[in-house]
Protein backbone atom coordinates (compact mmCIF):
# COMPACT_ATOMS: atom_id res chain seq x y z
CA UNK A 1 0.00 0.00 0.00
CA UNK A 2 1.71 3.43 -0.73
CA UNK A 3 0.91 6.61 -0.81
CA UNK A 4 -0.71 6.49 -4.11
CA UNK A 5 -2.92 3.71 -3.72
CA UNK A 6 -6.51 3.92 -3.73
CA UNK A 7 -8.29 4.00 0.14
CA UNK A 8 -10.74 1.54 0.39
CA UNK A 9 -11.96 1.15 3.69
CA UNK A 10 -13.29 -2.24 4.70
CA UNK A 11 -14.87 -1.20 7.95
CA UNK A 12 -16.90 2.18 9.46
CA UNK A 13 -13.45 3.01 11.39
CA UNK A 14 -11.07 2.77 8.48
CA UNK A 15 -14.10 4.59 6.59
CA UNK A 16 -13.41 7.45 9.32
CA UNK A 17 -9.72 7.35 8.69
CA UNK A 18 -9.62 7.85 4.80
CA UNK A 19 -12.31 10.77 4.83
CA UNK A 20 -10.10 12.50 7.28
CA UNK A 21 -7.26 12.27 4.78
CA UNK A 22 -9.75 13.93 2.37
CA UNK A 23 -10.95 16.61 4.70
CA UNK A 24 -7.17 17.74 4.90
CA UNK A 25 -6.32 17.61 1.51
CA UNK A 26 -9.32 19.53 0.42
CA UNK A 27 -8.37 22.22 2.75
CA UNK A 28 -4.51 22.50 1.09
CA UNK A 29 -6.37 22.36 -2.40
CA UNK A 30 -8.85 24.77 -1.35
CA UNK A 31 -7.20 27.75 1.07
CA UNK A 32 -3.23 26.28 0.14
CA UNK A 33 -2.76 25.51 3.97
CA UNK A 34 0.56 23.76 4.36
CA UNK A 35 -0.41 20.47 5.55
CA UNK A 36 1.53 17.04 5.42
CA UNK A 37 -0.52 13.29 6.24
CA UNK A 38 1.28 10.73 7.74
CA UNK A 39 -0.42 7.46 7.68
CA UNK A 40 1.50 4.67 9.85
CA UNK A 41 1.07 1.33 10.55
CA UNK A 42 0.10 -0.10 14.33
CA UNK A 43 1.57 1.77 16.83
CA UNK A 44 2.47 0.51 20.22
CA UNK A 45 4.44 1.74 23.44
CA UNK A 46 3.70 3.81 26.78
CA UNK A 47 0.35 5.15 27.37
CA UNK A 48 -1.44 3.15 25.19
CA UNK A 49 -5.00 2.76 25.99
CA UNK A 50 -5.65 -0.75 27.48
CA UNK A 51 -8.75 -1.88 25.22
CA UNK A 52 -5.49 -2.40 21.97
CA UNK A 53 -4.14 -5.63 21.39
CA UNK A 54 -0.72 -4.95 23.06
CA UNK A 55 -1.55 -3.66 26.34
CA UNK A 56 -4.70 -5.47 26.77
CA UNK A 57 -2.24 -8.31 26.56
CA UNK A 58 0.31 -6.98 28.70
CA UNK A 59 -1.78 -5.82 31.38
CA UNK A 60 -4.53 -9.02 31.65
CA UNK A 61 -1.71 -11.48 31.26
CA UNK A 62 0.25 -9.82 34.36
CA UNK A 63 -3.66 -10.11 35.96
CA UNK A 64 -3.88 -13.99 34.95
CA UNK A 65 -6.46 -13.55 33.18
CA UNK A 66 -7.22 -14.91 29.65
CA UNK A 67 -5.57 -12.78 26.68
CA UNK A 68 -8.25 -12.91 23.51
CA UNK A 69 -7.06 -12.87 20.28
CA UNK A 70 -9.42 -12.51 16.68
CA UNK A 71 -9.93 -15.72 15.23
CA UNK A 72 -6.67 -17.77 14.20
CA UNK A 73 -4.77 -14.73 15.57
CA UNK A 74 -2.64 -14.65 11.80
CA UNK A 75 -4.18 -11.18 10.71
CA UNK A 76 -0.65 -9.25 9.72
CA UNK A 77 0.49 -5.88 11.60
CA UNK A 78 3.42 -3.84 11.19
CA UNK A 79 4.25 -3.07 14.69
CA UNK A 80 5.82 0.49 15.25
CA UNK A 81 7.02 1.71 18.32
CA UNK A 82 5.20 5.01 19.52
CA UNK A 83 9.14 6.65 19.60
CA UNK A 84 9.88 5.65 16.06
CA UNK A 85 6.33 7.59 14.73
CA UNK A 86 7.22 10.37 16.91
CA UNK A 87 10.78 11.20 14.93
CA UNK A 88 8.74 10.24 11.58
CA UNK A 89 5.53 12.93 12.47
CA UNK A 90 8.81 15.58 13.34
CA UNK A 91 10.92 14.59 10.38
CA UNK A 92 7.51 15.30 8.43
CA UNK A 93 6.66 18.79 9.86
CA UNK A 94 9.85 19.70 9.15
CA UNK A 95 10.87 18.63 5.69
CA UNK A 96 7.80 17.21 4.30
CA UNK A 97 5.88 18.96 1.32
CA UNK A 98 2.37 20.45 1.42
CA UNK A 99 -0.22 18.05 0.71
CA UNK A 100 2.41 15.03 0.51
CA UNK A 101 1.05 11.95 1.97
CA UNK A 102 4.07 9.74 4.33
CA UNK A 103 3.44 6.22 4.93
CA UNK A 104 5.64 5.09 8.17
CA UNK A 105 5.93 1.63 9.08
CA UNK A 106 8.93 -0.16 10.63
CA UNK A 107 8.81 -3.08 7.50
CA UNK A 108 8.44 -5.73 10.45
CA UNK A 109 5.25 -7.66 9.18
CA UNK A 110 4.04 -9.91 12.47
CA UNK A 111 0.88 -12.06 12.87
CA UNK A 112 -1.06 -11.17 16.18
CA UNK A 113 -0.89 -14.54 17.46
CA UNK A 114 3.26 -13.88 17.22
CA UNK A 115 3.24 -10.33 19.21
CA UNK A 116 1.23 -12.38 22.02
CA UNK A 117 3.51 -15.33 22.44
CA UNK A 118 6.42 -12.68 22.59
CA UNK A 119 4.53 -10.81 25.34
CA UNK A 120 3.41 -14.21 27.30
CA UNK A 121 7.24 -15.15 27.02
CA UNK A 122 8.66 -11.13 28.26
CA UNK A 123 6.30 -12.02 31.37
CA UNK A 124 6.97 -15.48 31.88
CA UNK A 125 3.94 -16.70 30.97
CA UNK A 126 2.07 -19.98 29.34
CA UNK A 127 0.45 -19.94 25.97
CA UNK A 128 -2.47 -21.47 27.69
CA UNK A 129 -3.47 -17.90 28.86
CA UNK A 130 -4.13 -17.47 24.66
CA UNK A 131 -7.88 -17.69 24.25
CA UNK A 132 -9.40 -17.37 20.40
CA UNK A 133 -12.03 -15.64 20.44
CA UNK A 134 -14.68 -14.34 17.17
CA UNK A 135 -13.35 -12.40 14.59
CA UNK A 136 -14.42 -8.35 14.43
CA UNK A 137 -16.90 -8.01 11.29
CA UNK A 138 -14.65 -6.06 8.33
CA UNK A 139 -11.22 -7.30 10.14
CA UNK A 140 -8.04 -6.80 7.72
CA UNK A 141 -5.93 -9.86 7.09
CA UNK A 142 -3.42 -7.80 6.64
CA UNK A 143 -1.99 -4.36 7.28
CA UNK A 144 0.81 -2.64 6.01
CA UNK A 145 2.56 0.53 4.21
CA UNK A 146 5.31 1.23 1.60
CA UNK A 147 7.16 3.62 3.96
CA UNK A 148 9.68 3.83 0.62
CA UNK A 149 9.40 7.91 0.64
CA UNK A 150 9.94 8.84 3.77
CA UNK A 151 12.93 6.83 4.06
CA UNK A 152 14.27 8.71 1.29
CA UNK A 153 14.24 12.05 3.34
CA UNK A 154 16.37 9.83 5.96
CA UNK A 155 14.11 8.50 8.03
CA UNK A 156 13.92 4.56 9.78
CA UNK A 157 12.82 2.47 12.70
CA UNK A 158 15.31 2.31 15.27
CA UNK A 159 13.38 0.19 17.66
CA UNK A 160 13.48 -3.33 16.64
CA UNK A 161 9.82 -5.16 17.84
CA UNK A 162 11.29 -6.95 20.48
CA UNK A 163 13.26 -4.25 22.16
CA UNK A 164 10.04 -2.23 21.74
CA UNK A 165 7.75 -5.02 23.09
CA UNK A 166 10.62 -5.08 26.04
CA UNK A 167 10.03 -1.56 26.67
CA UNK A 168 6.49 -1.45 26.80
CA UNK A 169 6.35 -4.46 29.05
CA UNK A 170 8.27 -2.73 31.80
CA UNK A 171 6.41 0.43 31.44
CA UNK A 172 2.82 -1.72 31.86
CA UNK A 173 5.10 -2.98 34.76
CA UNK A 174 5.97 -0.25 36.30
CA UNK A 175 2.89 2.13 35.85
CA UNK A 176 0.14 0.17 37.38
CA UNK A 177 -1.27 3.07 39.11
CA UNK A 178 -1.99 4.71 35.51
CA UNK A 179 -3.71 1.57 33.94
CA UNK A 180 -5.69 0.23 36.68
CA UNK A 181 -8.20 2.87 36.36
CA UNK A 182 -9.05 2.45 33.25
CA UNK A 183 -8.96 -1.53 32.90
CA UNK A 184 -12.75 -1.57 33.41
CA UNK A 185 -12.86 -0.74 29.69
CA UNK A 186 -11.41 -4.57 29.63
Amino acid sequence: FTEDSPLKPSSPYAASKASQDSFVLSYVRTYGLNISITRCTNNYGAFQLPEKLIPKAIIRAMMGNKVPIYGDGMQIRDWLYVDDHCRAMDLVAEKGQKGEIYNVSAGNEIPNIEIIKIILSLLNKDDSLIEHVEDRKGHDIRYSLDSKKIREMGWKPQIEIKEGLNNTVKWYQENRNWWKKLIKFL
